[in-house]
């Protein structure tokens, strides 16, 4: 067996919630719930053969529910922020749920897919095992036009990757902007600061935002300043630069404009106390890299994605849901040692 499912708890309602964990030859693992979408843990060994979970999360589903935040889960319908939470759509405007100031982040309102219990689908029990969730989101919840169904697969392959693909289709054309939030922390005591934690970005370029966090529509070069991860670097050398936009959030939550095209190599992650290396490949434009800002840096996101607020943006490259042209893109996180 390289699929094991366990009760994970059981929200307000009674409603109970399993737990899968995918484990491949080598006893590398990822646990996965149906509630959010979410990952729980990913159990990959360090330099000296230790496995230990590298993300931050909670060990039920009670707690999850309780704590309403983003760890580990799918976001959407529309990842990251929306200005003034409203878009327009050949002519229509649709309002949005202002869940962050003037503004709409990670989908909007308690509708969002953090606390949507996804329905379990195809579990393939295979050597490279695999298992998807499904969400038919209604047409006009949280504000956004259109029936959307979003399928997410997660499967552990033999390199001891994780493959997360994502598909979305809609019966009205309908912004889409999919990313999952887990908070990474490669050492093998994850309540430390990850300040030195190496990592690489594939990116000379941010998207320029104003103090709200919304861009501006201004594409900046980062070259040879505290943004640039184009040379590898600890997390912590420059997360208090006397930088505007590194003041302004304590730490970095900045859009990287990411190089290249199609599914390719866009960071990495080298931990020196644990010897664990954590590659992330995907096919979209850009990533945001968070450093968990108020929580004394102790973990870091790469969440893959569309630039924020592309909704307003006719330059932002950008894929619009519509019928007969569904949204499928992958991001692959994979795990070694050095």
């Amino acid at each position: 067996m390289s699929v094991y499912v366990k009760p994970f708890g059981a929200l307000q309602n009674g409603r109970e919630v399993p737990l899968y964990t995918l484990e491949n030859a080598n006893g590398f693992s990822v646990s996965v719930t149906p509630y959010g979408c979410r990952i729980v843990s990913i159990l990959a060994p360090d330099r000296d053969g230790h496995a230990s979970n590298v993300l931050h999360g909670f060990s039920c589903v009670e707690d999850y529910a309780k704590f309403r935040n983003f760890h580990g889960s799918l976001v959407g319908r529309f990842a990251n922020r929306i200005g003034n939470a409203c878009f327009d759509v050949d002519g229509k405007s649709y309002s949005l749920l202002k869940n962050e100031g003037e503004n709409a982040i990670h989908g909007g309102g308690p509708g969002n897919f953090s606390a949507v219990v996804f329905e379990t689908g195809h579990i393939s029990d295979t050597a490279e095992p695999s298992v998807t969730f499904t969400h038919l989101d209604p047409d006009g919840t949280e504000g956004y036009p259109g029936n959307l169904t979003v399928t997410v697969t997660y499967q552990v392959t033999a390199d001891n990757a994780l493959h997360i693909t994502y598909t979305a289709e809609s019966d009205q054309k309908t912004p889409v902007n999919l990313t999952n939030h887990s908070y990474f922390n490669l050492q093998d005591d994850i309540q430390q600061p990850v300040s030195g934690t190496v990592l690489q970005i594939a990116s000379h370029q941010v998207t320029e935002v104003d103090d709200g966090l919304i861009p501006t529509g201004t594409i900046l070069d980062i070259t040879g300043g505290p943004l640039d991860f184009t040379t590898p670097k600890p997390i912590g050398r420059d997360i208090n630069a006397d930088e505007p936009s590194i003041r302004r959030v304590e730490g970095y939550d900045h859009n990287y404009v990411l190089d290249g095209e199609g599914l390719r190599k866009v960071a990495e992650a080298y931990e020196p106390v644990s010897g664990r290396v954590m590659e992330t490949f995907t096919d979209l434009p850009g990533m945001q890299l968070y450093t968990d800002n108020g929580n004394e840096h102790r973990a870091f996101c790469l969440e893959t994605q569309f630039y924020p607020d592309a909704v307003h943006h006719p330059a932002f490259p950008f894929q619009w849901v519509e019928p007969g042209h569904p949204l499928k893109t992958t991001t692959i996180y994979r795990f070694s040692v050095r």
